[in-house]
């Protein structure tokens, strides 16, 4: 069933079914509180801004955690040259404070449209760098044991999009490690992503790259080849302005736009034998569409 709580009208690509329950918490109270009433069975997905989550039509069984605004802070220290950000701080945010703080290696993430929260457990990344080039610590809510659990960048195992924090981790902040640099310099390099983005990159309802790259190579340019920019299956489409984004319709389907992942994922490895995987987190769809789209280890 689609549940009472709308949740893909909250991920970027807008489609989708709701979940059992949406709780939006404000402190770490709230989470203990949460945890009491979740028992250890109970399906848990933890929301930042929604760009990297396709939720099937059905929806999601299970309770969907969004961190509200108290959990949006960011703290710079331009002496020891770190970044405390929030898990619901926008990464985009963090990019530009810590510019103006006079601190630089952070620029990448003003193209991503996601939460250090996301940003943390996918090891988001852009532009030659990733979270793991900077996070040294992050203190996280294990829903699990119902307490908070400060981790250093060791124990997250960060490789390539991906993290060792699962499904019942609750990112509450997060600490970065920058250089010092020119403010100028710094606002130059910020205008450059941006403007690159927006030359490269479609807007609309999307969720940004939707497969990782494989190694040496680039999703995009194996879509391309196989001629599949333009390619639609219902209401979703791939894009003509990059090939490893889609565009979903209003008031499409998420199932659609599985349905055309599974399309690409298909051609690609008939032309190439190239296996291209999700960078999308797919929540509510059946296990063997799931298993056949998920992030192999690279």
């Amino acid at each position: 069933m689609s549940g009472r709580a709308p949740f893909g009208a909250r991920t970027t690509y807008r489609v989708g079914g709701g979940a059992d329950e949406v709780v939006e918490v404000g402190s770490v109270a709230d989470l203990v509180s949460l945890t009491s009433r979740l028992g250890g069975d109970r399906s848990v997905y933890v929301l930042g801004r929604g760009s990297n989550t396709l939720v099937a039509d059905a929806g999601f069984a299970g309770v969907v955690v969004h961190l509200g605004d108290a959990f949006a802070s960011i703290e710079t220290d331009e002496a020891a040259g770190t970044v405390t950000a929030g898990g619901a701080a926008d990464l985009p945010v963090v990019a530009r404070r810590s510019v103006e703080a006079g601190l630089t290696g952070f620029e990448w993430a003003v193209g991503v449209p996601g939460s250090v929260g996301g940003g943390v457990r996918m090891n988001a990344g852009g532009h030659g760098s990733d979270m793991a080039a900077s996070v040294v610590s992050v203190r996280v809510f294990d829903l699990d044991r119902g307490e908070v659990v400060e981790l250093d960048v060791a124990a997250l195992d960060f490789g390539y999009r991906r993290s060792s924090l699962g499904s019942r981790h609750v990112v509450l902040d997060a600490t970065l490690h920058l250089t010092h640099g020119d403010i100028e310099a710094g606002r130059s390099s910020l205008r450059e992503i941006v403007r690159w983005r927006r030359e490269h990159q479609p807007g609309g309802a999307n969720c940004g790259s939707v497969f990782t790259n494989p190694i040496d190579d680039s999703a995009g340019r194996l879509i391309e080849a196989a001629g599949l920019k333009g390619l639609r299956v219902g209401t979703a489409r791939v894009s003509e302005k990059h090939a490893n984004f889609i565009q979903a319709d209003t008031g499409g389907s998420g199932d659609d736009v599985l349905s055309l992942m599974t399309s690409i994922h298909d051609a690609v490895e008939t032309l190439t034998g190239v296996s291209l995987r999700s960078e999308v987190r797919l929540v509510g769809f059946d296990d063997s569409a799931v298993d056949a789209l998920s992030t192999e280890e690279r």
